[in-house]
């Protein structure tokens, strides 16, 4: 019998899973809890949002803190968790310190999302007009995010890709870092029954969270570059952009007369992905697993994206779709998976082998458990043999501590 625990998260926000895959991602932790009926309290210092997801209605308790508020040491001194879980090393930074101060035996987990450093420094990259390149990740934010890395007790990474960058590059022990990407239920012929077919779907459609920078950076490049060329060939079709938080700069892209269509937030993201014919994610920079492009493959609707957008969400096994890079690539590709039904067919299949194999929550949910399970039995030697992180949580108890209590006499 699994022993029961009482787990501690501590968001950057309130999740929302219908506006980023952030949100997606810590929900699905949470089911694996919960199915152990754990017991979970969700706290956050963020404000409220109108489309945050009710943790509540799950039975989980909600609670506000505050940054840079001894009021924090109380508060988890008093809730005493078994399993404490940062949501993004910001959380770490911030509370970190205090979860050890004030419950030192909690096992303390990073859930990295993505690998900041790595979307940085692709981002700068860009910027700079020139290719990334390894030396790009020699940055304070990498300085920062792998010093919360070494800190915690298992860090949880989402790609296979970045598994590997911060064990070659950043020469980070495997004893630190889980892999555990999003993780579903298999997709079974009463699924597939409910999808349309190849002739009752219409439109391209591009969708994500506009002030995530990677999405913003791939409507840009669909605008300027790429839906001209589509448009050249198909020239009734549609690109129907969705996304939550879209800015006046976002809505003035819409053109009605060359088909470039903001439709905003979708209030059922799997229904308007599952009636389109093709998914277009041409991304330039980011990191992590790109949800729109699993929400594909839910959906039974074949992709176009980049190596990057690809990047450690395929391994082995054949995209759902197209991989291609230039934009004269991306819009030839986007084309003939549109226009190719024996191909647009067999790229359905290949999300379905995706989603069934590579993210098989059978498989990944015992993994994680086991692995956070056994570093709790044996906290102690696995906190002696992490020597580095032990060293970078004295500094940072006695730097960013005394910060903190700056802060906060300075609030009063």
């Amino acid at each position: 019998m699994i022993k029961s625990q009482h787990i501690l998260i501590i968001g950057t926000v309130w999740p929302e899973p219908n506006s980023s895959a952030a949100g997606s991602r810590i929900l699905q932790l949470i089911d694996i809890f919960l199915k152990l009926q754990w017991k979970i309290t969700f706290a956050s210092a963020a404000s409220d949002s109108e489309f945050a997801f009710d943790v509540q209605k799950l039975g989980i308790e909600k609670v506000r803190i505050e940054l840079n508020n001894k009021s924090f040491d109380d508060f988890i001194s008093t809730l005493n968790p078994t399993i404490v879980i940062f949501d993004r090393f910001m959380m770490e930074e911030q509370f970190g310190w205090r979860v050890a101060e004030n419950a030192p035996d909690a096992l303390r987990i990073l859930d990295t999302i993505d690998l900041h450093c790595l979307r940085k420094a692709r981002q700068l990259a860009f910027k700079q007009k020139r290719s990334f390149v390894e030396q790009d990740l020699f940055s304070d934010i990498s300085k920062r995010e792998i010093a919360s890395i070494l800190r915690c007790d298992c860090s949880l990474i989402i790609s296979d890709f970045e598994m590997r960058l911060l064990n070659n590059y950043f020469k980070i022990d495997t004893s630190l870092i889980h892999y555990i990407p999003f993780i579903f239920d298999p997709i079974d012929d009463v699924n597939i029954s409910n999808w349309p077919s190849f002739e009752n779907r219409t439109n391209f459609i591009t969708i994500g969270n506009f002030i995530h920078e990677p999405n913003w950076n791939a409507v840009q490049y669909l605008k300027e570059e790429i839906w001209p060329m589509i448009r050249k060939q198909l020239a009734d079709a549609e690109l129907h952009v969705y996304g939550a938080y879209a800015s006046q700069k976002v809505t003035e892209l819409n053109n009605l007369k060359d088909g470039f269509i903001i439709k905003g937030r979708a209030e059922d993201a799997m229904q308007v992905v599952r009636n389109a014919k093709v998914c277009l994610a041409p991304l330039r920079i980011g990191a992590g697993i790109k949800g729109k492009l699993v929400e594909a493959m839910h959906c039974g609707t074949p992709s176009v994206t980049s190596d990057i957008g690809s990047e450690g969400m395929h391994g082995d096994f054949d995209w759902n779709g197209i991989i291609a890079n230039s934009s004269e690539e991306i819009a030839n590709a986007a084309v003939k998976l549109y226009t190719d039904v024996s191909l647009w067919k067999k790229s359905q299949r290949n999300g379905i082998n995706l989603i069934n194999q590579f993210y098989s929550r059978e498989k990944f949910e015992l993994e994680f458990i086991d692995t956070i399970l056994s570093i709790q039995q044996n906290i102690k030697k696995h906190r002696h043999k992490n020597f580095i992180g032990a060293m970078l949580m004295h500094h940072t108890i006695s730097g960013t501590k005394y910060m903190a209590k700056w802060i906060e006499e300075k609030n009063k």
